[in-house]
């Protein structure tokens, strides 16, 4: 199988069973959803749920944060991972919005990556939610589901990984495929004890095909 016809089977199968996917974090504009994908580095979305309705009704917006203590919003974030720093990258997020983007969320990645707590990913995952652009965030997840299935090649960072993904897949369906990888990557195509069982990409998945030859050779050798 091609590299092309990959990628052509893995929309065909994602555009039937998930055309609407999109973020699980919780979010009411650009603002809420840059504190949320800062909080979920390297914590759970459904934690990061569960903690940001307190957050947003304390800090509705860049200048209350800018006003607040780094003491305060810890006391409200201190059940997320690496609360300390987190903290410490919220109140300097909020003055930075308020200081140079006149207390708007910029739509570049250029930008986004200035502001503290804020590197490529995430400003990649707020310019394609929010205004659909053709960027690519490569987390965890992401990048173990495209090098199973063999969606990217010898990608050794998630640049790179970045890099393939975007060449390969249609403009206009990056911001989208982001999420279709996630999910997958979340529910189906685990770290640890992937369903590849119950899997609907068996057809086109490297991973799995190489786990199946080694149950054949078992199988013959036994």
């Amino acid at each position: 199988m091609t590299t092309k016809e990959r990628y052509q089977k893995l929309i065909e199968y994602f555009q039937q069973k998930a055309p609407d996917a999109e973020t699980e974090l919780l979010y009411d504009n650009p603002f809420q959803l840059l504190v949320a994908v800062v909080l979920s580095a390297q914590c759970t979305d459904k934690r990061v749920n569960l903690t940001t309705p307190a957050l947003f009704e304390r800090f509705p917006n860049p200048k209350s944060l800018a006003d607040s203590s780094v003491e305060e919003v810890f006391s409200l974030i201190r059940s997320i991972s690496y609360p300390n720093n987190k903290a410490k990258h919220l109140v300097g997020l909020g003055k930075m919005l308020e200081e140079k983007f006149n207390g708007r969320v910029p739509m570049t990645v250029e930008e986004l990556v200035q502001i503290p707590g804020v590197g490529r990913k995430t400003a990649n995952v707020i310019t394609s939610v929010i205004d659909a652009q053709p960027n690519m965030a490569v987390d965890t997840h992401v990048f173990r589901v495209s090098e199973r299935i063999g969606l990217t090649t010898h990608a050794k960072t998630p640049l790179a990984a970045e890099k393939q993904l975007i060449s390969r897949l249609p403009k206009e369906l990056i911001h989208k495929a982001h999420h279709w990888l996630i999910l997958h990557g979340r529910y189906v195509c685990t770290a640890r004890a992937p369903k590849c069982e119950s899997c609907g990409l068996q057809e086109i998945c490297r991973f799995y095909r190489k786990q199946m030859a080694k149950k054949s050779v078992k199988t013959t050798q036994g």
